[in-house]
């Protein structure tokens, strides 16, 4: 369906601007790009602070605004505790992840788990991967449509290929350095009107006192189904397990110089999170006294096209576009350097030259761009962008994510229990899909639990010398 531009002429300019200002820088960058490593991982010469920004930009997108917006305008600032969720996620894994993946040395996440478990495993996780990848960044490019069915007056469908053909632009030329100069444009950008957007919304409702009194229900920080203990848990487990095994966060890691660099990384990353969703959320809970009845996926868009002056409002869309063009940037280098470096690297070409690497590089990240842009048409089908999330991550991302998120953690579990964690995983989220009475929370937890015991108890069936030997040596050097 679409709808009658709310955009002025020079909204459109505002938004050419933009459009030229990052394919310019990341086109740029292109010129210091020599090989399929600068493509990947930056020369492992990248600041702390600009991975920090990178892989903030990397993990969220117009999802925040499009999905936590439509729980913000239901519910109220549960949303904020819901999406509060990336920052613990972060910050544990900081904890946790961070020094051991910048121990690693790697250029993708996949040669980790050929050391930790076998070519074969590498290869398996790397298929399976990649799809989960392409199914998960259908759900940022949906959203990247529903924006430009508001705001742009096209057809969602229209609005998914002009993003996948602005992201091309620049991934495909520069890799990771183009990524990584982009997102510090598109960061400030989507921070700026972000923080814009809030005090006009708060002055249109008559202050937060006056919105805390039409809507008490929407304080309560717990309110809600989403705002349920079970709920919650349920949902900062998924999250802690997504994000950490996020295979752009996990590039960023590696490409910074030191463990240290890692670390402050990591714990800017999960600031940044923590901030956010109070500056972005906010105003969706607004939209909820001044426009009801909307459908609660367009509130922040509908709120702004109502409010927002000429060129402001461009300044919205090009930070609506930054937070999922950085995403999909991000998401589709990350996604091309595991199909060059684990697929087509290790199984056909061994002996493949710098030059034919980034060939191969820019053909994949065509490649799987197209394929996530035919996906994002059947979203809205599935429920809506949160709904298809939750979906898509309980049913086959867990099972796919937890041997390589815990597998640099534990010594213990063995190439049996990556078998056993992702059949036996698969199949209870198979049978939870099966099982409509059974709540959301009830089905993840136990399907969290059936992995984790598939993943340990395949050392009770035992592990090879040669195996064993492979795995101490490579956790003395991770110690």
């Amino acid at each position: 369906m679409s709808f009658a531009t709310p955009l002025s002429g020079l909204d459109f300019a505002v938004i050419a601007a933009y459009f030229a200002v990052t394919l310019s820088a990341g086109l740029f960058m292109g010129r210091f790009v020599k090989s399929g490593r600068d493509f990947f991982s930056g020369g492992n010469r990248v600041p702390w602070w600009m991975g920090a920004v990178s892989s903030y930009m990397a993990m969220i997108s117009s999802f925040v605004f499009i999905a936590h917006g439509g729980i913000a305008y239901e519910d109220g600032i549960v949303a904020i505790v819901v999406f509060w969720s990336c920052a613990f996620a972060v910050l544990a894994g900081t904890w946790m992840f961070a020094s051991r993946w910048r121990r690693a040395k790697v250029a993708t996440p996949m040669e980790y788990l050929e050391r930790r478990y076998g070519a074969w495993v590498r290869q398996f996780i790397s298929w399976c991967g990649v799809g989960f990848r392409i199914l998960d960044n259908m759900v940022r490019l949906y959203t990247l449509g529903l924006i430009a069915s508001v705001l742009l007056g096209v057809s969602v469908e229209k609005g998914i290929w002009l993003g996948v053909a602005v992201v091309l632009a620049y991934t495909m030329t520069g890799g990771l350095w183009s990524v990584l100069v982009t997102d510090m444009i598109q960061c400030a950008v989507l921070l700026g009107v972000a923080v814009a957007v809030l005090p006009v919304a708060l002055h249109a409702v008559g202050g937060l006192g006056a919105l805390r009194a039409a809507l008490p229900e929407h304080f309560d920080p717990f309110n809600g189904r989403r705002g349920e203990f079970w709920f919650l848990a349920a949902y900062y487990a998924m999250t802690f397990i997504k994000y950490n095994a996020n295979w752009a966060f996990i590039q960023r890691l590696a490409s910074v110089p030191t463990e240290r660099d890692a670390k402050k990384m990591s714990l800017l990353t999960a600031l940044l999170f923590f901030l956010f969703p109070v500056v972005a959320l906010l105003p969706a809970i607004c939209a909820r006294q001044l426009i009801p009845g909307v459908n609660p996926e367009e509130s922040y868009l509908r709120l702004c096209c109502q409010l927002l002056p000429g060129g402001v409002l461009g300044l919205l869309v090009s930070a609506m576009l930054a937070a999922t063009l950085s995403t999909l940037a991000g998401e589709f280098n990350v996604t091309s350097s595991v199909l060059t470096k684990d697929v087509y690297e290790r199984l056909w070409r061994p002996e493949a030259s710098a030059r034919e690497q980034l060939l191969v590089a820019r053909l994949t990240t065509l490649g799987v761009a197209v394929l996530v842009a035919v996906g994002a048409a059947y979203v809205e089908a599935l429920g809506g962008a949160f709904e298809t999330n939750k979906l898509l991550m309980g049913l086959v991302g867990v099972p796919i994510v937890i041997p390589s998120v815990f597998g640099i953690l534990w010594k213990a579990p063995n190439t049996k229990g990556v078998v056993l964690c992702i059949v036996l995983g698969v199949a209870s989220g198979l049978v939870a899909l099966k099982s409509p009475a059974l709540k959301w929370e009830f089905k993840t937890l136990l399907q969290i639990g059936v992995c984790f015991a598939g993943y340990f108890g395949g050392a009770l069936l035992g592990t090879s010398g040669r195996e064993r030997k492979t795995r101490d040596e490579l956790f003395r050097e991770l110690s």
